[in-house]
């Protein structure tokens, strides 16, 4: 088994290396005091997960060149998008009140324990959301340094390299105000303007899931190894419908995924009432009485697990389920339709390929 494996590329030995570099560049972050609660946190966070966006970085850079002689500097850029993610993990976590995450207790959770463990002074959950607000920041700080270590000893143009980073911080935080956006608003408003409900589900997906997830990861990589503008256009052709059907699935999961699989309890983006995709398909095609029957649960964070199990059956009775799943297809099919027609090393499309399956047939 290899690093770059185009029929496993997210084998043992690449999941490994990533996690190898994410260990070393956390561990000298300890002081030896208070904070090295935060660091012990983020080795949480950063320690699980499927490692797609190291992965999409690496095959956009083979995309473009061979694999480098010695890979690490590419594999430490590529594994600082893991500690960009775990940031927006962690205050995604507090935006959404979720007290677990990968079947551990989430950053704010786990320094409000700190705070009541130590029997400290004040509000133990004011205490853990701030924490966690830092502790975020910290973990974007972080995936900074370690990308900007790298990026000037790989054969591409480093400005770009930071250029595409920076418009991933931005996308990835304005898709989760977006985000915020559509939480608060009225369910029933997605059924008497359900086009646009979608158009804000959509950008929603495209800014805090597609960009960050698939798309700027494969043109960081390709940038790395030099490619142009016409091999970044390409791939961003490939990664906005591969991101959508990321999106997609996590939604389904969400609502109909095992807990004991996804790590955090099933109905919880029913309880955060998230007007996503699946949502907007269940208000517009539920009966009436259905429709405010789920506009009635969506959005109570007390919400029973016989609530929850009534929301499912109204969203899988209305067809929406079987609609986003048709959605997923057709999103499946435009990536690898796009990626077959792009200009990359054959190698890489094989790699690709492998990878865009991993990321939409999944259960987790």
């Amino acid at each position: 088994m290899t690093l770059f494996d185009p029929g496993d590329p997210l084998n043992q030995d690449f999941t490994d290396t990533i996690g190898d570099i994410l260990r070393a560049a956390l561990e000298p972050r300890r002081t030896g005091g208070p904070a090295d609660v935060l660091v012990d946190t983020a080795e949480e966070y950063a320690g699980g997960g499927k490692r797609l966006r190291p992965a999409f970085c690496a095959w956009g850079y083979l995309a473009a060149a061979e694999p480098p002689a010695d890979p690490g500097d590419l594999l430490r850029v590529a594994a600082s998008l893991e500690l960009l993610h775990a940031s927006a993990l962690v205050h995604d976590d507090i935006i959404d009140a979720a007290a677990t995450r990968r079947g551990m207790a989430a950053a704010h959770v786990r320094l409000a324990q700190t705070h009541e463990t130590n029997g400290w002074q004040g509000d133990p959950e004011a205490f853990g959301r701030a924490g966690a607000i830092l502790l975020g920041n910290l973990l974007a700080a972080w995936a900074s340094d370690l990308a900007d270590s790298r990026l000037d000893a790989l054969p591409g143009d480093p400005a770009r390299a930071r250029a595409l980073l920076a418009s991933t911080r931005t996308q990835v935080n304005t898709g989760q105000y977006l985000d915020a956006v559509a939480q608060a608003q009225d369910p029933r408003a997605a059924r008497r303007d359900p086009d646009a409900a979608m158009r804000l589900a959509t950008s929603v997906i495209e800014l805090k899931t597609a960009s960050y997830t698939v798309t700027r990861p494969l043109q960081l990589g390709a940038a790395l190894a030099g490619g142009g503008e016409g091999l970044l256009d390409a791939l961003a052709n490939v990664g906005s419908p591969l991101g959508r059907a990321f999106q997609l699935r996590d939604d389904l999961l969400g609502v109909f995924g095992d807990s004991a699989v996804t790590g955090k309890p099933t109905g919880d983006d029913l309880r955060e009432g998230k007007l996503t995709t699946l949502i907007v398909h269940a208000m517009e095609d539920a009966t009436h009485a259905n429709a405010n029957r789920l506009a009635g649960l969506l959005g109570r964070p007390g919400l029973s697990e016989d609530e929850v199990a009534q929301a499912r059956a109204i969203i899988r009775d209305s067809g929406a389920a079987a609609r986003v799943e048709a959605d997923i297809a057709a999103a499946k099919d435009t990536a690898l339709r796009a990626l077959a027609a792009a200009p990359v090393r054959e190698d890489a499309r094989r790699g690709l390929t492998s990878l865009v399956r991993l990321a939409i047939d999944r259960k987790a």
